[in-house]
């Protein structure tokens, strides 16, 4: 692969990892309410989804979900049911924050990692992204050495973005300011991952 071309890929990548979606607000959630770290693995996590969904579409996943719609459904509907349950737990923790921070109530490690992986593995999405995306990069006659370009640089451009945005929010004066208004963070990410819900289950 020519770097010019690597070059496109990657420019690519960061604008879809950029994007706003659920995946932001579960990493900013784990971040404020359970620290930096919870917010980290909750970003690589993400990013190793992001590297199977990669990885499952260039080896022709991607076209199988385009093939046959109800398959696509199904994991959508997953999906959204998963973000019910995250912005219900949100909801929940908003209702009393003082009380689960007196009782030192975090979720752990292996929580963190999970929601990160979950939302990333249950959108289906991703394998129409890729599907669109590695169209303009993947030729009969790419070698796995190739294909393994396109994937790690999905995956990696994505981990880096969420580990910076875990960074930023984790900043002492910014970190402080949100845990003193956990009570509305929480609510709006609930309110928002319910909305994002219904807006994947009713296209």
């Amino acid at each position: 692969m020519s770097l010019t071309l690597w070059l496109s890929l990657l420019v690519i990548c960061v604008l879809g990892a950029m994007s706003p979606g659920p995946s932001l607000a579960v990493v900013l959630r784990q971040t404020v309410s359970n620290g930096r770290g919870h917010g980290i693995l909750a970003g690589c996590a993400h990013a190793v989804g992001v590297g199977l969904w990669a990885a499952m579409t260039v080896w022709g996943l991607g076209v199988l979900v385009n093939e046959y719609p109800l398959l696509y459904q199904l994991i959508t509907w997953a999906g959204a049911a998963y973000l019910v349950w995250l912005g219900i737990t949100a909801l929940c923790m908003a209702a009393t924050p003082a009380l689960a921070a007196e009782q030192g109530q975090r979720e752990s490690h292996w929580q963190a990692a999970c929601s990160g992986a979950l939302i990333s593995l249950l959108n289906p999405k991703l394998a129409v992204f890729f599907t669109a995306l590695f169209s303009q990069f993947v030729s009969p006659e790419q070698s796995m050495t190739d294909q393994l370009i396109l994937v790690l640089t999905a995956a990696l451009v994505d981990g880096v973005w969420y580990t910076l945005v875990a960074l930023l929010f984790s900043r002492p004066a910014l970190l402080a300011w949100l845990r003193l208004h956990l009570k509305r963070v929480e609510q709006l990410t609930g309110i928002v991952l319910i909305g994002l819900a219904i807006r994947v289950a009713i296209p």
